[in-house]
């Protein structure tokens, strides 16, 4: 989907809500949301206010049945299990989630991945599903590159860079592969660090402190957002400047973050819930990838960092400065 039509279809959302429902009043709507985060969850408020927009008001024409296990999609099993018997009219799966929606043929499901939706099984190709899922995906592999040259020019004696990684992501090598390609243009060595699943991060993580890096490029998922605090706080003790996809990371005491605003990817999602809702199938509807991107910097960090951020343009182009 082009930059054009998102927004075509965002302003559409606010303008015209009443008109969205207007033929079906009279039905009450159930939506299952599934996540592995924890409340409070801007991704829900994001995807609540979409609702909204349309001219659903929970209560009335729509019920948000909330179903979380926090970093274990596996306990949403008998969750999926309920879905399959198809009473309910959609889910929406906020993450790794997903994975626990996999079998689930008999209603539409809702995907937000920062993953490979095609990889995973979920969809046929982003332009045209085939099935009962679609939804929107994260993965970009020009924001691999980018993060790598934001880096270089706050940082322009940068020559080491370690890049730590969950190997169980889907999409993972394709990030990699673009992130190795960009930093070896730039005269920049990367250093792979993976790790694979919550079982194993910890030891990777401390030899991350052990390859002499100047720097740390995260790579997003759910793991690594789960302990974004942790990885920011190390990144910290190791006097490592830290680069991640999304603006959370930063929020938690990361550097930079350049990626899609996923509350707004989150806001978006719910008109494709509406089309959905309103007879369309999801078969038909192209996974959606964000167009527009933020820039935000934690001048905090950078301070405590002695890194000098007015030398460079980059707080110019900053959409938000955490301060």
């Amino acid at each position: 989907m082009k930059r054009r039509d998102f927004i075509a279809l965002m302003g559409a959302a606010l303008a015209c809500p009443a008109a969205a429902l207007a033929q079906n009043q009279a039905r009450v709507y159930r939506i299952y949301w599934l996540s592995t985060q924890a409340q409070p969850d801007p991704f829900l408020d994001g995807f609540r206010e979409g609702l909204r927009a349309k001219g659903y008001v929970e209560g009335r024409n729509v019920v948000l049945e909330l179903h979380y296990a926090i970093g274990n999609p596996q306990a949403l099993r008998e969750v999926a299990s309920e879905l399959r018997r198809g009473k309910v009219d959609l889910a929406v799966s906020s993450g790794p989630a997903t994975r626990a929606m996999t079998a689930v043929a008999e209603v539409p499901v809702l995907f937000a991945l920062s993953g490979d939706p095609v990889e995973l099984g979920l969809v046929k190709s982003l332009g045209e599903p085939g099935g009962n899922f679609t939804g929107s995906t994260f993965l970009s592999l020009d924001l691999a590159g980018k993060r790598v040259e934001l880096l270089k020019e706050v940082l322009p004696n940068l020559r080491k860079l370690a890049v730590f990684s969950n190997a169980n992501h889907p999409g993972e090598q394709s990030e990699w592969r673009a992130t190795r390609e960009a930093a070896q243009k730039l005269g920049v060595e990367p250093i792979y660090v993976p790790f694979s699943g919550a079982s194993e991060f910890d030891s990777p993580l401390e030899k991350v402190g052990q390859v002499h890096a100047d720097a740390l490029l995260v790579f997003p998922d759910v793991l690594t957002m789960v302990h974004r605090a942790k990885i920011a706080d190390f990144a910290m003790a190791h006097r490592l400047p830290s680069m991640f996809g999304w603006s959370e990371y930063c929020d938690a005491g990361g550097l930079l973050s350049y990626g899609a605003n996923q509350r707004a990817t989150y806001f978006w999602l719910a008109t494709y819930a509406d089309r959905i809702l309103r007879g369309e199938k999801p078969a038909d509807l192209p996974v959606f990838q964000p167009t527009r991107f933020e820039l935000v910097v934690n001048l905090r960090t950078a301070q405590r960092l002695g890194i000098d951020l007015d030398k460079s343009s980059i707080l110019f182009r900053a959409n938000r400065v955490i301060e």
